[in-house]
């Protein structure tokens, strides 16, 4: 099995892209899902989150409310450093709990679904092909406006808080143009889960991993052991 890395920027499209790989049967795993079951109530992230930011980026309910904290982080880069040093170490350990499971099931390859793929950088030495869904600055910023009823000036602030897609797409080995309609946006994805299906690089991954499980199986079960803790 080998890793494929799919990110893009906020209102891109990155979501709609992996609905798509989702329904031609391509196992995802949603960093932004990931994101929200780890900072559950009375989780190890929820209890930095409150202790740091304080009680009032909670609902009534106890949880944390997103939007109220989002409001914080994008305007303060270093609370945005801050809260990425509390929730990434735990979203990753969740999501490689994941994988090895899919690695079990003997999938040929996993869709990491993650928005700040280049930012942190902390999965690209794991992957074998990285995508980036793109669309031009002013679609990208139309598109959010609409979707979050925010004002230009908000629009523009968030955008700004993250890697410029121009910037991104020089760095993925596939991109996705999603500045035109659905459809077209459809025959990209449908030929690169095409190229991603005929790829034996699952081969060379399952036969390495085969061997350190024979000679390394005292590390391959702490490993085992620390994933699931």
């Amino acid at each position: 099995m080998f890793l494929v890395g799919l990110t893009g920027g906020i209102a891109s499209g990155k979501s709609s892209v992996s609905s798509m790989l989702r329904e031609l049967g391509c196992p995802i795993i949603d960093a932004d899902v990931v994101a929200r079951q780890v900072v559950e109530p009375h989780s190890k992230a929820y209890v930095a989150i409150v202790r740091h930011f304080g009680r009032e980026v909670l609902r009534e309910s106890g949880e944390i409310d997103r939007a109220k904290l989002g409001q914080i982080i994008f305007a303060d880069e270093q609370k945005r450093r801050l809260l990425n040093s509390i929730t990434h170490p735990e979203i990753h350990k969740a999501m490689l709990r994941q994988i090895l499971l899919y690695f079990i099931k003997g999938y040929r390859y996993v869709v990491l679904d993650v928005p700040l793929l280049f930012e942190t950088r902390k999965l690209t030495r794991f992957l074998n092909h990285t995508v980036v869904v793109y669309c031009d600055p002013a679609t990208q910023l139309t598109r959010l406006m609409q979707r979050d009823g925010l004002t230009q000036e908000q629009g523009e602030q968030r955008v700004a808080a993250q890697m410029p897609l121009k910037e991104k797409r020089g760095l993925a080995n596939h991109v996705i143009e999603n500045s035109a309609g659905r459809e077209e946006t459809q025959r990209q994805v449908l030929r690169l889960h095409t190229l991603l299906e005929d790829s034996t690089e699952f081969l060379l991954v399952r036969v390495v991993a085969m061997a350190a499980a024979a000679g390394l199986g005292g590390l391959l079960l702490y490993t085992i052991k620390w994933l699931v803790s």
